[in-house]
């Protein structure tokens, strides 16, 4: 049995400096290590020495094998300031298969064609209060569309004063990802200490209690008046029951919103803002996709939309050339395993990533470069392409989140014409546990488009 790869040989301190600062050079740096596949690192938030893993052959024996390695919710409080004690992200075993099945039915059926129709005209919205001729952020008008449609299907709140001190509080909320420094108390718990007003945890939490408030009065109206002819995920799950005939409380409920919110928001945004990116910066791409959407009828069906095959490439390989969440929930050993001919001890948390997997020379040749073409060619495996993760943690609304990301892309391309303000590479940089695009993609709108 071979022995245990070593990682990067910098100092412990360093690494997580450069972990926290520029995540994607530090696994780059890492893989090119002897042991691309699977080595030792000390990065923040994970304990001592986590092994990261990206071998497909490893990530489908972690998935499959959920008896030997679990996906402890306890592994996950940095999250916790944000979601709460009672998210699906935070909870295990039976309380994480309970919670799962009363929120699945959110994202499927009947209720997908009501949000497609929400989510076009969100994105017609936004996209119509800007001028001709202005420069604008990509990243920015995506987060409004992206808040917007997951305001409306989480809480469909009718009063037009509540529901914008919510999409404000909640901007406020999300600002703390703007720089590594205001959420570097996320990784160390012990920076979580109010230490007066100006710093960003006090902020954070300030922040956090009105929006608190503002959803826990949506819950209490909702529970005291009762409307069954509501769409939204909110009264869902009012309504829900699990197999024991047990509702939701009021903070289980509030947990789950705030764990939708964040995941959904940020990963939709940041994925159109990058695809706006690609499109505009390889104008071989934005014409063929063009030509694909011009195939469609004026006003066409969310469903049709949906189904392009170009559109669903330039997707993918938008999420595989730099995934929103560079890294999944960890895993840990239960019992000795051998993993790609490693001895595993019990108690050994090991770390899917994402970024190295999809960045594999067998299995995207030229992987630096965007070629939507390799998923015409090619089926992946859910191990080889996994954007939303894998097994048990796998990202209960993915559906929905590339439902999403494909209609508000059509649906701006469509309608009008973009070009780059600054045609030039865009690097990434990090964003809470996110990538996103370094200045938002800035952008110029041009003209109103006609076929």
């Amino acid at each position: 049995m071979k022995k245990l790869p070593d990682g990067p040989k910098t100092p412990k301190l360093l690494q997580q400096l450069h972990w926290l600062g520029d995540p994607i050079g530090y696994m780059e740096a890492a893989a090119r290590q002897p042991y691309r596949d699977i080595f030792q690192a000390e990065p923040v938030g994970w304990g001592e020495s986590p092994l990261f893993v990206s071998h497909p052959e490893a990530l489908q024996q972690i998935f499959t094998d959920p008896k030997r390695f679990t996906a402890p919710g306890e592994m996950n409080k940095i999250f916790t300031p944000f979601i709460g004690d009672y998210s699906m992200m935070t909870l295990s075993g039976s309380s994480h298969r309970r919670r799962r099945q009363m929120v699945m039915p959110s994202f499927h059926g009947d209720r997908m064609i009501l949000y497609g129709k929400l989510i076009c005209n969100q994105a017609s919205l936004a996209v119509s209060k800007l001028k001709m001729g202005q420069i604008f952020s990509a990243r920015t008008t995506t987060q409004e569309i992206s808040q917007q449609v997951m305001l409306q299907s989480l809480f469909g709140i009718k009063q037009e004063e509540r529901a914008e001190l919510l999409n404000q509080g909640l901007k406020n909320l999300f600002e703390i990802f703007d720089s590594p420094f205001n959420y570097i108390w996320m990784f160390l718990p012990i920076l979580q200490k109010n230490l007066g007003p100006l710093t960003s945890w006090e902020y954070f939490c300030r922040q956090k209690q009105q929006v608190d408030e503002i959803i826990y009065s949506e819950i209490r109206e909702q529970r005291s008046s009762p409307d069954p002819s509501r769409t939204d995920i909110l009264s869902l799950l009012i309504a829900s029951r699990d197999e024991a005939g047990q509702p939701m409380s009021d903070v289980e409920i509030r947990d789950q919103l705030m764990n939708l919110l964040i995941a959904g928001n940020e990963t939709a945004a940041t994925a159109i803002a990058w695809a706006l990116y690609w499109i505009h910066y390889l104008p071989e791409v934005g014409k063929k996709l063009l030509a694909e959407l011009d195939t469609l009828e004026e006003n066409p069906d969310p469903t049709s939309i949906v189904k392009l095959p170009y559109l669903t490439a330039v997707c993918n390989e938008t999420l595989r050339i730099y995934p929103i969440a560079m890294t999944l929930l960890p895993r840990q050993v239960q019992e000795p395993v051998e993993l790609l001919g490693y001895s595993l001890p019990p108690g050994k948390v090991l770390i899917v990533c994402v970024y190295l997997t999809h960045h594999r020379e067998d299995l995207y040749p030229e992987p630096k470069q965007f070629k939507p073409e390799r998923f015409l060619e090619r089926k992946y495996s859910s191990y080889e392409f996994l954007p939303f993760g894998g097994g048990s943690r796998g990202c209960i609304g993915k559906a929905f989140a590339m439902y999403e990301i494909k209609l508000i892309l059509a649906t701006i391309l469509s309608k009008y014409k973009l070009e780059l303000a600054e045609p030039r590479p865009v690097k990434p940089q990090r964003r809470g546990v996110n990538i996103m695009p370094t200045g938002g993609v800035k952008m110029v709108m041009k003209d109103q488009r006609s076929r």
